[in-house]
């Protein structure tokens, strides 16, 4: 297993964890996006004009994509790859850098699917009182916190990694 890891180099660890961080941040948002969809066309084909409302619950799992993306690309900045001038990274460093993005990893796929399944609980709101639903995005906003300390955390790792 050592010679694995000192094959692939720290680098390619690092490209490793940028590339769960941002992919399985995306696939939790189409998971919790798609469940959201799933309820609103229920609701839309017998009430059109809260197409609005059904949207914005549906957009709320799909922020965890874009933390996701947003983690990857602070960690390529971070290690210089945009600059043209990389930092070289020993197998050390390049684990450190892909356990760096486990919180937004874990945090990122899991919450967008709890978020969605709040967000498709609150279409029901929409259904029965759509002047309060309000209620169910403030819902899906206390889901969306762990995600967004999910995304500190790895940033600071980020920053401190090496």
């Amino acid at each position: 297993m050592v010679e694995f890891f000192n094959m692939i180099g720290g680098q390619a660890l690092a490209f490793i964890g940028f590339a769960l961080a941002i992919g399985l941040c995306c696939i939790g948002s189409a998971k919790g996006t798609g469940m959201v969809g799933e309820a609103a066309t229920g609701v839309l084909s017998e009430t059109p004009e809260h197409f609005t409302k059904c949207m914005i619950l549906q957009a709320l799992p799909g922020t965890q994509g874009l933390y996701g993306l947003a983690a990857g690309f602070f960690g390529l900045f971070t290690l210089g790859f945009f600059s043209g001038n990389p930092v070289a990274l020993s197998v050390d460093d390049g684990m450190t850098v892909l356990f760096a993005c486990v919180p937004i990893m874990l945090g990122g796929l899991l919450s967008a699917i709890a978020q969605g399944r709040v967000a498709a609980a609150s279409i029901n709101i929409v259904a029965k009182k759509p002047d309060q639903y309000m209620k169910g995005v403030i819902l899906c906003g206390i889901v969306e916190f762990y995600a967004i300390l999910s995304l500190v955390g790895t940033i600071l790792m980020l920053m401190y990694a090496l």
